[in-house]
C-alpha cells in the first residue's frame, strides 16, 4: 500500500516513509527514574531521550522557573544597549523601532514599542514594505527616519548583515541599536550595540532566542537597571510565545521557559489584538496551544505583511481596545483568506508545470519560476511542494525588475550551503538550513539551475531523499491511561528540540465506523482498536489519507504511527490519535 506518494513528472513514482525508532536509551536509567517519579517506563523513555535523568531534573522540566532565566547583561553590548536608551529617553530624543515584516519582527516591534511607550511618547515603530523595500533595514526606513527626526533605531529581527546601511544611517546623525538572531558575517555593523547571541564574541548561555527574544531581553535588561519588577513584564510574554512557535526556534532551556509562560498569559489574559485573532480562528479560549499558534495564529500574522503591510499586524498587537482590535483583526483575516486563494492556486499552477515538464529543473531538486507569481505566497508554495515531491524546492517569481523567491529544504539537506555556493550569482539572499530567500538577475536563472542541480545532486545520498518518520515510542492502546497523558501533556509546550512524542501502534483496525471526511472527503476519520488491550476504540484522524479508506474499511489490519492530541469543543475535552503515517498491518498468526 503506497501511503507516501512521491509523484513525479510522469506521476509514477512513489515512496513510502521509513519509520525510524529513536536509539536506544539506558533501560537502568529508565527503570530507576520510572520508580523515582511513579511514571510508565514510556514516559520515562521520552524524559531520557530529552537528556533528563535525574529527579530533580524531571521537576526542572516539568516545573520551568522564570528565575531560572538568564541575567540579561551576560549578552555581548547589553549595558551599552541600555546605557543608549537611557540617553535617548532622559533627552527626549525620537526613537523609532523598526522591524520585520514577518511574525517574530511584527511581534518584536509590538513588545519593545509598547515597553517603551510607558516612558516617552517621543517613540514610533517602522515596518518595511515586502514589494518596495525587501527584507531587513532598507535604506529607504532610514531615509524616513532622517526626514522625521529620529535620532536612535532600535532593529528587532534584522540588522546583523546591515553594514552599509547602519553606516548610511550613521551618516544622517542616527544611532543604531541591533536586536537579532540571524548568524552573523565575520564583520559587524558599527552600530551602539550589536546584540545578537550568536555573536562570536558573544557568552550569553543560550544563543537560539526568537529576534522576538532579543528584543525581549533589552526590555528585560532596561527593567532590571532601573528597579521595575519582573511582574510587570509578564503581560509582553504573549507576543514572545507567538513568536517562539511561529520562527521555529528551539523549544529548550530559556525558550521553553518563555514559551511556558507565554502560553500562559495568552490563555489567561491575552492583549486585545491575540484575543481577536484566537477568536477569528475559532480557537477554544484559555486552550491555545503551540500547534495552535503555528497553524492558525501565526499565518493570518504573516498574511498582514504578505498581502498588505506588516503595520498592519503591529497596529493589531497594539490596540488598546476591544472595538479597534476586532477591526483591524477582521482586516487581517480577510488578508488570510485571500492569500489561501492565491496560495492555492499558484500551488495548482506551480503542480501542473512539473507534471508538464514546464519546470525549470525537476531532477534533484524542484525549480519553478512563474514572473506573474505573488512574492509573498512563494514561500509557503514551496513547502507545499516539498510536502508532494520532498526535494529541495526553489519557488521564484519577478519583483522590481529581478527575479525573487523562496526555497525549502528536506530533512538532512543543508539548504542554505547550495544557495552559498552560487553566491556570486546572486544579488542577496538570506536564510538557514531548510528555508531561504534570494534574489537574481534574470539572465543569471540559467546557470544558477545548473550549478543547484549539480550541487544538490552532489550532496543528496538515498538515506537523506527518503522521507521518514522518527518514532520515539511503541505503545499499546491499554498504556494510554488518564494518568499517563496528564503527566504527558506536562511535556508541553512542545516544539523544535522538544517534539511531540511520536508513538507506534502495530495491528490496529478500525471499528466499522470510519469515514472520510473535509470539503473533498481528503481527510480519514477513524476509531481504532487494537485486540487484547482496550474494549474502547481510540478516535483517531489522518489527515490528507483517505486513499487509505478502502483497504482499512475492508478490515485489514494496520500499523500506525500518531501524535497524542487532547481536542476541546465547547468546554469539553477528547482524547485523539492524530496519525502521521499508516502501514500494511499483519493478520496475527
Amino acid at each position: 500500500m503506497g501511503i507516501f506518494v512521491l509523484m513525479a513528472a510522469d506521476n509514477k513514482l512513489q515512496k513510502e516513509k521509513i519509520w525510524v525508532p529513536r536509539a536506544e536509551v539506558d533501560a537502568e536509567t529508565v527503570s530507576r527514574l520510572s520508580a523515582e517519579l511513579g511514571i510508565d517506563p514510556v514516559l520515562s523513555t521520552l524524559l531520557v531521550q530529552r537528556g533528563i535523568r535525574t529527579f530533580e531534573e524531571a521537576r526542572s522540566f516539568f516545573r520551568p522557573s522564570l528565575a531560572a532565566l538568564h541575567d540579561p547583561f551576560l549578552m555581548k553590548d547589553m549595558a551599552k544597549a541600555v546605557d543608549r536608551l537611557d540617553e535617548a529617553i532622559s533627552k527626549g530624543q525620537h526613537i523609532l523601532v523598526y522591524g520585520d515584516y514577518d511574525v517574530d519582527g511584527t511581534t518584536a516591534v509590538a513588545l519593545v514599542y509598547s515597553f517603551l511607550k510607558r516612558f516617552t511618547d517621543a517613540v514610533d515603530f517602522y515596518i518595511p514594505d515586502r514589494y518596495d523595500e525587501g527584507y531587513g533595514v532598507s535604506l529607504k526606513g532610514m531615509d524616513w527616519a532622517a526626514e522625521h527626526g529620529f535620532s536612535l533605531i532600535i532593529t528587532l529581527d534584522c540588522g546583523i548583515k546591515a553594514i552599509d546601511k547602519v553606516s548610511y544611517a550613521a551618516s544622517k546623525g542616527i544611532d543604531v541599536i541591533i536586536c537579532d538572531h540571524h548568524l552573523p558575517d565575520s564583520s559587524l555593523p558599527q552600530a551602539v550595540a550589536v546584540l545578537d547571541p550568536k555573536r562570536e564574541d558573544c557568552s550569553y548561555p543560550f544563543d537560539d532566542l526568537s529576534g522576538c527574544g532579543v528584543g525581549f531581553k533589552l526590555v528585560q535588561a532596561f527593567a532590571q537597571r532601573h528597579g521595575i519588577p519582573f511582574d510587570e513584564l509578564l503581560p509582553l510574554l504573549d507576543l514572545l510565545v507567538v513568536s517562539i512557535a511561529s520562527d521555529l526556534v528551539s523549544v529548550v532551556g530559556e525558550n521553553r521557559i518563555l514559551a511556558y509562560y507565554g502560553l500562559k498569559q495568552l490563555n489567561g489574559s491575552p492583549r486585545k489584538g491575540l484575543k481577536a485573532l484566537i477568536d477569528l480562528s475559532n480557537l477554544e479560549p484559555s486552550h491555545v496551544t503551540i500547534d495552535d499558534i503555528v497553524f492558525k495564529i501565526g499565518p493570518r500574522l504573516n498574511a498582514a505583511g504578505r498581502m498588505e503591510s506588516g503595520r498592519l499586524a503591529v497596529e493589531l498587537l497594539t490596540a488598546s481596545d476591544d472595538r479597534a482590535a476586532a477591526a483591524i483583526g477582521s482586516k487581517i483575516n480577510d488578508n488570510n483568506n485571500e492569500r489561501k486563494n492565491i496560495d492555492r492556486e499558484i500551488t495548482r499552477e506551480a503542480l501542473e508545470m512539473v507534471t508538464t515538464g514546464k519546470c525549470l529543473s525537476f531532477g534533484n531538486a524542484t525549480i519553478v519560476y512563474n514572473p506573474d507569481w505573488n512574492k509573498g505566497v512563494v514561500g509557503i508554495v514551496a513547502s507545499r511542494l516539498v510536502e508532494q515531491y520532498y526535494k529541495p524546492t526553489f519557488v521564484l517569481t519577478r519583483s522590481n525588475g529581478f527575479v525573487t523567491g523562496s526555497a525549502r529544504s528536506i530533512k538532512g539537506f543543508d539548504l542554505y550551503d547550495s544557495i552559498e555556493h552560487c553566491s556570486d550569482l546572486l544579488e542577496n539572499f538570506g536564510g538557514h538550513i531548510y528555508a531561504a530567500g534570494l534574489t537574481l538577475r534574470e539572465e543569471n536563472l540559467p546557470e544558477f539551475t545548473r550549478r543547484i542541480e549539480e550541487y544538490v545532486g552532489a550532496h543528496l545520498n538515498t538515506e537523506i531523499s527518503t522521507p521518514i518518520v522518527d518514532v520515539d515510542a511503541k505503545l499499546n492502546f491499554s498504556q494510554i491511561t488518564p494518568k499517563f497523558f496528564r503527566i504527558l501533556k506536562q511535556f508541553q509546550p512542545f516544539g523544535p528540540g522538544n517534539s511531540s512524542p511520536v508513538f507506534q501502534t502495530d495491528n490496529v483496525y478500525d471499528d466499522g465506523t470510519g469515514r472520510k471526511v473535509g470539503p473533498s472527503g481528503q481527510h480519514l476519520k477513524l476509531e481504532l482498536i487494537q485486540e487484547d488491550s482496550v474494549y474502547k476504540p481510540v478516535p483517531a484522524i489522518g489527515f490528507n489519507m483517505a486513499e487509505n479508506f478502502d483497504y482499512i474499511k475492508a478490515g485489514n489490519p494496520i500499523d500506525v504511527c500518531y501524535y497524542l492530541v487532547e481536542n476541546y469543543y465547547r468546554g469539553s475535552s477528547t482524547l485523539q490519535l492524530r496519525l502521521k503515517d499508516i502501514k500494511e498491518g499483519k493478520d496475527p498468526v
